[in-house]
């Protein structure tokens, strides 16, 4: 079973305590950490490092950001919503410690009442250079060509089951190959909202599960009708942010569910959609993908579970989420297996006070925080690369390279579980059967070393059939030759007490 009791500031303390040079050569400013087999808290060497912070002096703004709420990267463009300024940002990457404005966008060209934005909390840009821009306080989802010219927009959707008097607030949008729209819009929790690339509204998809008590349901069956109204009702949660990956499947984080129904499967924090809009994130991980495992902690100026406000995908298939809540990131691989933890509230660097947005540029890791109005960038430390090199060569059909990749992280963390697992899955990829079992076994990995043993266990049989079958063909021989010769000897025994009688006669 495993262990829920431990309360996370102890065992913080105690990964601290019994964190040794010889099994983790974290350094004293290390923040990254993982769980075990056993939910214990295992401090790491960082995967990540600050590489620079950029406010709105750093980035040469003469008129500071205010509640900036939206990030979005297209090539080595990053755009940012600069919401209370009622602007996007247009910022060219140098590098992860070079960043300049190179435009900013207040406005546009076209046949439409309104040219400007009223708190645009997001944007998108296609293959082709458009844009699209959630105009939240215009009620609208904007589609500007690559020079600002107005092409369409999106509005409300027409549904018979949208109550008419809910305002069109879209607060989140991501966009597919075909220039398909898919929109988050606050106060409407009946999933995705999807529009053709015509601008036409095609229905909605990948609503949450809705979760209820059997003891309210009841109760609700036999209340009167204002005590009915009072009650909470059971609605779909609605999702806080969406990112479409380089295959086309939509994470989606949420972060309103409660502890009791994160805990007992009921919600989920990340989502990925497919085309039909059904979840098919795998979760083989030994726990959940929900961030910190101890949700009801409280200290450091947070309490509850992890709150996922956004989430992106690496070509690795590696997806991180942004907590909100604790001011953290969650990186997971693509079995739903933990690959990092790190951050915290606060005022220093890698710390943060409100975070709501997050990027990518390869590994490179970009988070926007709408109270400091400042974008803090990752860089993988050489431990990170390490990580990020095995699991790539593993994915490549690599299997040995991968493996010796996770010997050398493992050599830099004796804790790190995902070393165990991942060479394991090296040999089992080489047909090392009996070593990938030992790898599996040290990490309690019950499905890997099954599959492991299965496989095992079909090549001793084949590598041993010819002496299975001597076993079992003496195993049935010898007992009828045992049985042939008795008979044998009780026929001889027969005739000779016979032939002494015929003499004595």
């Amino acid at each position: 079973m495993k262990r829920w009791k431990i309360t996370g500031t102890v065992l913080a303390l105690a990964g601290m305590l019994l964190c040794t040079p010889g099994t983790a050569e974290a350094e004293e400013t290390s923040y990254t950490y993982n769980y075990d087999y056993w939910g214990d808290v295992q401090y790491s060497p960082d995967l990540y490092s600050v590489s620079k912070v950029f406010t709105s002096s750093d980035l040469g703004l003469e008129q500071k950001m205010v509640s900036p709420s939206g990030l979005y990267v297209y090539k080595d463009l990053i755009y940012v919503c600069d919401s209370g300024n009622n602007r996007i940002l247009e910022i060219k990457r140098h590098s992860a410690e070079a960043l300049d404005v190179t435009r900013i966008i207040d406005g546009f060209q076209g046949d439409v009442d309104v040219t400007t934005f009223s708190n645009p909390t997001d944007v998108a840009v296609s293959e082709e250079g458009c844009f699209f821009i959630a105009d939240q306080g215009n009620a609208r989802i904007l589609k500007l060509d690559p020079d600002l010219n107005y092409l369409m927009q999106f509005d409300k959707p027409v549904d018979n089951t949208l109550d008419p008097a809910v305002a069109f607030q879209p607060n989140k949008i991501t966009i597919d190959t075909a220039d398909r729209v898919y929109c988050i819009a606050t106060g409407i929790n009946k999933g995705l909202i999807k529009y053709e690339s015509d601008g036409t509204f095609s229905g909605f998809v990948g609503a949450t599960k809705v979760t209820y008590d059997w003891t309210d349901y009841i109760w609700k069956r036999l209340a009167t009708q204002e005590q009915r109204t009072q009650m909470e009702s059971f609605v779909p949660t609605e999702y806080d942010n969406i990112y479409m990956d380089y295959e086309g499947f939509i994470y989606a984080c949420t972060g309103a569910v409660s502890s009791d129904d994160l805990r007992s499967g009921q919600a989920d924090a990340v989502r990925k959609l497919n085309l039909m809009g059904n979840d098919i994130l795998v979760r083989n991980g030994e726990w959940p993908v929900y961030g910190d495992l101890y949700l009801n902690g409280s200290g450091g100026g947070y309490e509850g579970p992890s709150y996922f406000s956004d989430v992106t995908v690496m070509e690795n298939d590696i997806y991180v989420c942004l907590d909100r809540n604790r001011g953290r990131l969650f990186g997971y691989d693509d079995q739903g297996r933990m690959v990092f933890a790190f951050g915290g509230n606060g005022n220093m660097d890698g710390y943060f006070r409100k975070p709501v947005a997050l990027e990518h540029i390869g590994h490179e890791l970009y988070v926007l925080d709408t109270l400091d109005c400042a974008i803090t960038t990752f860089v993988p430390t050489e431990f990170g690369n390490l990580v990020y090199s095995a699991i790539e060569l593993f994915d490549q059909g690599k299997y040995e390279e991968s493996g010796e990749a996770w010997k050398r992280v493992m050599a830099l963390n004796g804790n790190y579980d995902l070393a165990y697992i991942g060479i394991g899955r090296a040999l089992l990829r080489q047909e090392k059967y009996k070593e990938a079992m030992e790898y599996f076994e040290i990490k309690y990995d019950d499905e890997n070393y099954s599959k492991a043993f299965k496989q095992y266990r079909k090549e001793w049989v084949e590598e041993h059939i010819v002496w299975i079958i001597v076993v079992i063909l003496l195993l049935f021989l010898i007992p009828l030759g045992i049985g042939k010769i008795r008979a044998l000897k009780h026929e001889i025994d027969t005739d000779e007490y016979f032939q002494m009688q015929e003499k004595k006669l």
